[in-house]
């Protein structure tokens, strides 16, 4: 079902310099600040070509996508980039610590081509609905390209671990590629050339489904490319980091709800309603989290005075604590809908149980919900039901690094 690809990227050479200072992370996840520090760290910083710098004199014919293009033709003009002489795909392993466990943990994949197909042909899934903005932004970005930078976070059901012990062998010499991010996660790549053991791994790979982690925007993107450009059989193909859903390395963290702006909140009269169960502080619902309760909906809800408490009631089947947060309690008891939801009206969407306990302690909102993880079966069983999300209901961590390889689109 799932046809993996080996293929010959352009990757950065020992021109560009230090490639810590080149690879970045995914385009949406760049803020203004980090943008500005990359374009500090090296004229060939790959935020240069997937985030470029807008000017007020851009043109239609010269403006971020049109730069993007140009410098992607110097670059490999000039040896900056330069392409894999045979196809390949990569063993891709991040090591990196839990946010709120400190836990240390090793996740592996690899990169390599995989199909752009329709979701109704049943090998690609996704979990979560898109957004026109972006598309028409990455649309853009690889009509005027024609490559891929980023790898999309795909995942696959491999209860076995077949193809991480052929990355494992792979992987025991030492990396073509090492490098630390911003937030401590350490990614090495191997190029695995050998078509041994690529075929293996295809064998591997080609009874399995496909969920999309992250990147379903670039997905879609790629899909309607490819509907622009019939026949072109390299956009019938797109970057992908495979990695097992069963691998023990597999992180996804909660993104917590803060709200503010609510006029005449009492938190008080809130928790009676929701019947919520006042703790001891922030540690105690830490502690409660580390035990699992699959059979409960649970979350902590703070206070700006500083309370913490629990809601917590029987799971019924099938049942997201995301998707109860926002249609029972935001929307049933709190009057924020879904419309609102979506423009995030009086919502704030933050990663760690400290920054949203301190964004409502600090006076910045009335109230948070700290969420626990959503679980990677309750994303397989949505996604291969045919379902979506609600928005940030995941959060892989860490992401996946932009710029390892580079999948121009030959004609």
């Amino acid at each position: 079902m799932a046809h993996i690809y080996p293929f010959q990227p352009y990757r950065y050479s020992s021109k560009a310099g230090p490639v810590e200072n080149l690879v970045t992370q995914p385009y949406d996840k760049i803020s203004p600040a980090m943008q500005s520090r990359y374009l500090s760290l090296s004229p060939y910083s790959l935020v240069r070509i997937i985030l470029g710098e807008k000017s007020a004199s851009d043109s239609e014919r010269d403006n971020v996508y049109t730069r993007a293009a140009g410098l992607l033709d110097a670059w490999i003009a000039g040896g900056v980039l330069e392409r894999e002489s045979t196809p390949c795909v990569y063993a891709y392993f991040q090591r990196f610590t839990v946010p709120d466990t400190g836990q240390t943990l090793e996740r592996k994949g690899f990169i390599g081509l995989g199909p752009a197909e329709e979701y109704s042909a049943g090998v690609v899934y996704r979990h979560e609905q898109t957004l026109s903005g972006p598309k028409k932004d990455r649309l853009e970005l690889l009509r005027h390209t024609h490559a891929h930078f980023g790898q999309l976070f795909m995942l696959y059901d491999d209860p076995g671990l077949a193809v991480d012990k052929l990355l494992d062998q792979a992987a025991a010499g030492a990396p073509a590629t090492s490098v630390t991010d911003e937030y401590g996660a350490l990614h090495r790549v191997w190029k695995i050339a050998d078509a041994k053991a690529i075929a293996a791994i295809q064998q591997s790979m080609a009874d399995k489904k496909l969920l999309i982690a992250d990147g379903h925007h670039r997905y879609e993107t790629a899909l309607a490319f490819r509907k622009e450009n019939p026949g072109w059989k390299a956009a019938e193909k797109v970057m992908m980091t495979f990695v097992n859903m069963h691998s023990p390395g597999l992180e996804i963290l909660a993104t917590h709800r803060v709200v503010g702006g609510l006029a005449g909140f009492d938190g008080a009269a809130f928790l009676g309603k929701i019947q919520g169960r006042k703790l001891g502080s922030l540690d105690e619902l830490r502690q409660l989290f580390r035990t699992p309760a699959p059979g409960k909906v649970r979350m902590g809800v703070a206070l700006r005075s500083g309370e913490v408490a629990l809601y917590e009631r029987e799971r019924k089947a099938g049942e997201l604590d995301v998707r109860v947060l926002h249609e029972e309690l935001l929307g049933g008891v709190l009057g924020i809908g879904e419309e609102a939801v979506r423009e995030q009206k009086h919502l704030e969407y933050v990663r760690g149980l400290d920054a949203a306990y301190a964004r409502v302690r600090e006076g910045g909102a009335e109230v948070a919900f700290l969420l626990e993880p959503t679980t990677i079966q309750q994303v397989a069983d949505v996604a291969f039901s045919g379902g979506v999300m609600p928005q940030k209901s995941t959060d892989f961590y860490p992401k996946l690094l932009s710029g390892f390889t580079i999948y121009k689109l030959e004609k």
